[in-house]
């Protein structure tokens, strides 16, 4: 990074569609001093104001102008999330290109499906994992791709590959072509249009191979309004601003993370944190202690589970101690869920008792103390997880959207919380969210829907109504006439061989609120009983194990503990007792490996792609039903 930022050219008024990169200038002009980013790195935290962003900004998107990038030319970036991603991101569009972002776990065959099919022309690459995925096939196996550019030099410079381009280098071009071309890049910006394609964002591809959703510079101007300027949806109606942080480390290519980041930073001046990497995230959780925090699902339950055996590790007086205090936090999380997530004097009291010997100590431990605003989205999550944080005093808000809406459907506001649902549509957008009547789809008409699928005319079409409401692929159904309640998938939905409907992702939920199951597939379609495929919590079955003095090697060998199996059938008996003979796990197997992207088990967002987990676990299934 250079250490001396230029001066931002100020922006003649009404020229240009606000993007995120104009955005990121005016700032840069208004507030040039105040420190947006900061990045760990060998464990000390280093900051970068403004005008030093814009001006790394500036110099990426001249280097882009002199490689050649020219107006909706895609330039994709693979990489952990870092400085690096989001200057990237801002350049591409500054110069009204597009951006497209991988997944860091996405394998070798997934990485050349993406850069071929949104035909990238620049790919910027973190480090020599990720540059290999591209430069250890033949160049005509990317025909597209002229440049790839680098963060990290380590193992890299070593290649004799010409399309390589060193990010130090990449922005000495910048500066040179900046220097040689004052006005270009102010120019390009002035040009900006509300229906330019601003980035492509790859679904998960549950059911195929990924879709490039097109979002524009409308869509994300109009979920910026809605989502991060709702006065309703934060307690006080305090939006969020230059005295709030986050901790950026889901990935950016995900339109949940890319809002709560990239554009809560440029829309409302938050400073964004990065830390060294996803394995440190625990670290830099408590290091930071964001004021504004957002997980999908499975992080929430990993802090979860992670209280669990950390109170079952403790000694007996400690455990006993905790436990009285865990179970008063779950009768105040049940007050908070009667109340709306308000509160009773009674609770009041109760937190504050329980804020003095635990709630504090225990939150500053999971990095939470000082958030003020905390939301989950992206999947469903148990209730019994949402009850326990908000016992501990957070104020958790389920929202709910997609990629193909900008991610503006619905939210939690606050004191009107009804766990168990994600929320009402935002006032904005009030007669926007609907459900059919026949098929029982959740579906939004509004400015952030999305323009199409990049190539794919006929799944464009497939996706909206005749009336142009965008189709979700959700069933849902209101709860009081005003919340919206998410039953599952609509290819997800389970008819037994009696003809009876069962949603799987409910029953898969509360499972999965047991510390010691991770994931949970349940099975049933056609058949007389539901069964379950089950994955188990390595970190605290092992635990369990080491408690229990039963010894094991691997992972495959703990799932093959009789002690274990007896655990996890425990587990599904509680599960069972709260729902319908019906709806009951008859039969269960434990998947003997952990469920692994790479090998096709887990989308990018790590849910599961139940066709691939069904054909490589045919045996086990079968097994339960002979």
């Amino acid at each position: 990074m250079t250490a001396v930022a230029e001066k931002p050219a100020a922006a003649k008024p009404g020229t240009g569609y606000p993007t995120v990169a104009s955005r990121a200038r005016d700032w840069a002009i208004k507030t040039p001093d105040h420190v947006v980013m900061r990045e760990k790195n060998l464990g000390i935290w280093k900051g970068l104001t403004w005008a030093q962003v814009w001006d790394q900004v500036s110099l990426a998107a001249n280097g882009l102008l002199s490689l050649g990038v020219d107006v909706g030319d895609r330039v994709s970036i693979h990489s952990e999330d870092r400085p690096e991603w989001v200057i990237m991101d801002l350049a591409a569009v500054a110069v009204r290109g597009i951006t497209v972002g991988l997944y860091p776990t996405n394998p070798h065959a997934e990485v050349e499906y993406t850069l071929n099919d949104s035909t990238s022309k620049i790919h910027l690459a973190e480090d020599q994992e990720q540059a290999d995925k591209v430069i250890e096939l033949p160049a005509a196996s990317f025909p597209s791709v002229e440049r790839i550019i680098y963060v990290e030099p380590r193992g890299i410079r070593r290649s004799d590959d010409q399309r390589l381009l060193f990010w130090d280098d990449f922005l000495a071009m910048g500066a040179e072509y900046r220097s040689n071309n004052p006005t270009e890049l102010e120019n390009l910006m002035a040009q900006a249009e509300a229906d330019d394609v601003m980035t492509f964002v790859y679904t998960s591809g549950t059911t195929g191979p990924p879709k490039g959703a097109m979002v524009t510079n409308a869509n994300a101007d109009f979920a910026m309004e809605v989502i991060l300027r709702t006065k309703e949806r934060v307690q006080g109606g305090k939006l969020p601003g230059p005295d709030d942080s986050v901790l950026t480390y889901l990935p950016l290519c995900h339109v949940a993370e890319r809002i709560f980041s990239t554009w809560q930073l440029v829309s409302q001046s938050v400073m964004l944190n990065f830390g060294e990497s996803i394995e440190s995230v625990a670290q830099d959780l408590r290091e930071v202690q964001p004021t504004i925090f957002f997980a999908v699902p499975r992080v929430w339950e990993k802090l979860y589970a992670g209280v669990q055996i950390r109170g079952a590790d403790s000694s007996p007086i400690k455990k006993l101690f905790l436990g009285s205090f865990l179970k008063l936090a779950a009768w105040i999380g049940r007050s908070r869920v009667a109340n709306g997530g308000g509160w009773t004097i009674g609770a009041r009291l109760a937190y504050g008792i329980g804020w003095v010997f635990v709630y504090r100590a225990l939150r500053e431990r999971l990095g939470l103390r000082r958030a003020r605003w905390t939301g989950t989205g992206a999947a469903p999550i148990a209730p019994e997880v949402l009850e326990f944080f908000m016992g501990l005093g957070l104020n958790v808000y389920e929202l709910y959207g997609m990629t193909e809406n900008s991610a503006v459907a619905t939210c939690n506001l606050h004191g009107r919380v009804k766990v168990g649902t994600v929320g009402e549509a935002y006032p904005a957008i009030k007669g926007s969210v609907r459900i059919d009547e026949e098929t029982g789809e959740v579906q939004t008409k509004h400015l952030g829907n999305f323009v199409g699928y990049w190539g794919k005319p006929e799944q464009t079409k497939e996706t909206f109504t005749e009336d142009g409401w965008l189709k979700t692929g959700d069933v849902g159904e209101w709860v009081d006439g005003t919340h919206l309640k998410i039953i599952d998938r609509i290819k997800h939905i389970i008819i037994t061989a009696g003809g009876k409907n069962i949603s799987p992702s409910e029953i898969e939920n509360a499972l999965k609120t047991s510390p010691f199951i991770n994931e949970a597939m349940v099975i049933g379609d056609r058949r007389k009983f539901l069964a379950a495929l089950i994955a188990i919590e390595l970190d605290t079955v092992g635990n369990w194990a080491n408690r229990k003095n039963i010894p094991y090697t691997t992972y495959r060998d703990l799932t093959e503990k009789p002690e274990v199996l007896e655990l996890i059938k425990s587990e599904v008996a509680k599960t069972n007792e709260r729902y319908a003979r019906v709806e009951n796990i008859r039969e269960f197997r434990l998947i003997p490996k952990e469920l692994d992207h790479e090998d096709g088990e887990l989308t990018a967002t790590q849910k599961l792609k139940r066709s691939s987990v069904e054909d490589a676990f045919a045996d086990l299934i079968e097994d339960m039903y002979t």
